[in-house]
This record gives C-alpha cells, sequence and structure tokens, in this order.
C-alpha cells in the first residue's frame, strides 16, 4: 500500500452506536499496519448521537492534528453531514471501493465516511486500503475542489 497521507501523524477514527464494531475491527486493522489511531468514540455500542464525534474528529482533520479521518455510523449520511459543516473538511460517503478512489481522486477527500449498516466489514477495509493509498488528481478538479468551501 502506498501512502498519499502524512504517516507521521495519526489517523482519526470515529462512529456512533451503529459503527463501533466496525470502528473497533478498523482500529485493530490499522494499527497492525503500523499506523497510530486517535479514536474519538463512541466507546460502546449504546445509543449516542453521531455529531458529538464526528465534530471533534472533523476539527482535528481540519486543524491538521491528524493526517485524516474514518467515519461510521449506520447510514454515513449523518456523520458526512456533520464533518461537512467543517469549512476545509470534504467528507465522502463511500458505499462501494470505486467510489472511495473517486472521493480521493477527484474530491481530495480528507475524511471516509462508510454505512456500517450496508457494507461488510471486509468492503469497509478494502475502501479504506484504496482511500489512503489514492492521490489527488489535481489538474481540473482542483480548480473545483477550491470553489467547495464557502468564504
Amino acid at each position: 500500500m502506498s501512502f498519499v497521507f502524512d504517516k507521521n501523524k495519526s489517523v482519526a477514527i470515529g462512529c456512533d452506536h451503529a459503527g463501533f464494531d466496525y470502528k473497533e475491527a478498523t482500529k485493530k486493522w490499522l494499527e497492525e499496519k503500523g499506523f497510530t489511531v486517535k479514536d474519538f468514540g463512541t466507546f460502546s455500542s449504546t445509543s449516542v448521537d453521531y455529531a458529538d464525534f464526528a465534530h471533534p474528529l472533523a476539527s482535528s482533520v481540519e486543524n491538521n492534528e491528524t493526517s485524516f479521518g474514518i467515519l461510521f455510523c449506520g447510514s454515513a449520511n449523518g456523520v458526512a453531514m456533520t464533518a461537512n459543516k467543517h469549512q476545509h473538511i470534504r467528507a465522502g460517503l463511500c458505499w462501494e471501493n470505486e467510489v472511495a478512489k473517486l472521493v480521493r481522486q477527484h474530491n481530495d477527500a480528507n475524511i471516509i465516511c462508510i454505512p456500517a449498516r450496508f457494507v461488510a466489514l471486509s468492503l469497509a477495509l478494502e475502501m479504506i486500503e484504496t482511500f489512503i493509498s489514492t492521490p489527488f488528481e489535481g489538474g481540473r478538479h482542483s480548480n473545483r475542489v477550491n470553489k467547495i468551501a464557502c468564504s
């Protein structure tokens, strides 16, 4: 795997209750690959509000404290909408590997959001691997990405 983010920084990971099992498995998987993981919670499968975990994670990525982020929730819509409220966050909701590739290549996404209720864990890990190793293409996509933020 070729790493396109700053591997010297930790990876931010977070979830709501629906994504807890995937977060825990992904955290272990990343650590086995040599990544340092900053876990923003939640820390159990007890019902919680996803924004309480997505905002701190997005702030960490936005402030360049972590290299990139991974968010899980049931549909991934809630965490994606929450993270994308941050000015310098581009959180992409991914449900198949090709989407994970394109959110990096074309959108320079810095957070991947995965719907734990709709994808198998093996696919989630494959998408994360693709997300991590896919560089932003730049070029015509840079012009588009530069128009995303509200000034």
